[in-house]
């Protein structure tokens, strides 16, 4: 696609892509198929795959795990889930839920169940030709990075890479799941606060939650004295 199309151009080729994905039907995955509005943005937040809750209300991070994202967000840059909503495109790398694992937690999907879902993140990829693209989760960063990647070597740096053939800048985020501990303790606890700090401060970010709202922005605060000797290491 040589030019960026008009918004509502752009609203309307997503609107066609949403209803593909209702339709999509994958062997393996559970429940009906769960997208987010379509939001013709600059800014490309995928997650991993829906869970039992987003499939039952029909949105992507509509439970526990989203609302820590929400407030990690609010707390970066001043905004509220609505508002996050309505101006950062909400994508996944699988379109429903995958079921459970037998060990209990939410099974993490097959080559062949993300391969069902890549030609939508190829679709919507060409239409909104992002700048920012936000990868919650070690399976979204590692395919948006095209390779394996430990969460310590990626999170609370300002990547480029190309994504579907488009240049972008990433900023990868844990996955807030409650079951996780990565984020809450070190070293991960001190590379979330620096990764929401970069959001803070991204062009993208203050163009999609304009400075008139500084004001009521908080930057992370640091983390105690005790421990920013062994993040600076």
């Amino acid at each position: 696609m040589a030019r960026r199309l008009s918004r509502a151009a752009r609203v309307r080729a997503l609107a066609a892509i949403h209803r593909d994905i209702r339709r999509h039907r994958s062997p393996g995955l559970v429940g009906p198929p769960v997208h987010g509005p379509p939001v013709p943005s600059r800014i490309f937040l995928l997650g991993q795959a829906p869970g039992p809750h987003e499939a039952r209300f029909g949105r992507p991070f509509a439970w526990t795990a989203g609302r820590t994202l929400f407030r990690w967000f609010e707390r970066a840059f001043g905004a509220g889930e609505e508002e996050v909503r309505r101006r950062i495109y909400l994508a996944a790398v699988v379109r429903a839920f995958p079921g459970k694992s037998r060990g209990g937690g939410d099974r993490v999907p097959s080559a062949r169940e993300i391969a069902s879902s890549r030609g939508f993140l190829e679709r919507e990829m060409a239409v909104l030709r992002p700048r920012l693209v936000l990868p919650v989760g070690k399976l979204a960063i590692e395919q948006v990075l095209e390779r394996p990647a430990r969460l310590e070597e990626v999170v609370g740096r300002r990547l480029r890479v190309r994504y579907h053939g488009m240049p972008v800048e990433v900023v990868c985020l844990p996955h807030p799941s409650g079951a996780s501990t990565w984020f809450k303790t070190s070293p991960g606890r001190e590379l979330l606060e620096r990764a929401l700090r970069m959001l803070a401060r991204h062009p993208e970010i203050r163009r999609a939650f304009p400075p008139r709202r500084a004001g009521r922005r908080s930057t992370p605060a640091p983390p105690p004295a005790g421990r920013r000797r062994a993040r600076a290491g």
